[in-house]
C-alpha cells in the first residue's frame, strides 16, 4: 500500500510496524515520524484507523476474559524464544493431543 509519494519514512516500514505504533512500543522518535507519515500519507492513515479500531473493539469483546497461566506461560516462553533468535517449533511438542470430544 503506498499512496504513491515520496516520504521520509517508507509505507511498507510503517506498515510493518504499525502494531508496535499502535501499541506505543517504539521510540519517541520513531512514533513521531510515524506521525509525520500518517499526515502525508492517507492510505496509510486509513490503514491505521481501521487497525486502531480492531484493537478497540477485541479489547472491548474480550478484554475482560481471564488468560489461563498455562497459556500466558507458553506464550511468554515463546516471545523468550524469538527475542533470542532461536527457532521456534510451529506446534507445542509437549501439549497432549485433542480428541473431537474435547474440542
Amino acid at each position: 500500500m503506498s499512496c504513491g509519494e515520496p516520504h521520509e519514512t517508507d509505507c511498507s516500514e510503517v506498515l510493518d510496524h504499525l502494531y508496535e505504533f499502535l501499541d506505543s512500543e517504539m521510540p519517541d522518535v520513531d512514533r513521531a515520524k510515524f506521525k509525520q507519515h500518517f499526515s502525508e500519507c492517507s492510505p496509510c492513515l486509513e490503514k491505521y484507523g481501521l487497525e486502531e479500531a480492531v484493537k478497540k473493539l477485541v479489547k472491548r469483546c474480550c478484554g475482560h476474559d481471564d488468560v489461563p497461566s498455562d497459556l500466558r506461560s507458553k506464550v511468554l516462553g515463546r516471545l523468550d524464544l524469538i527475542r533470542s533468535g532461536q527457532t521456534v517449533p510451529e506446534h507445542d511438542v509437549t501439549a497432549s493431543p485433542v480428541t473431537p470430544q474435547e474440542s
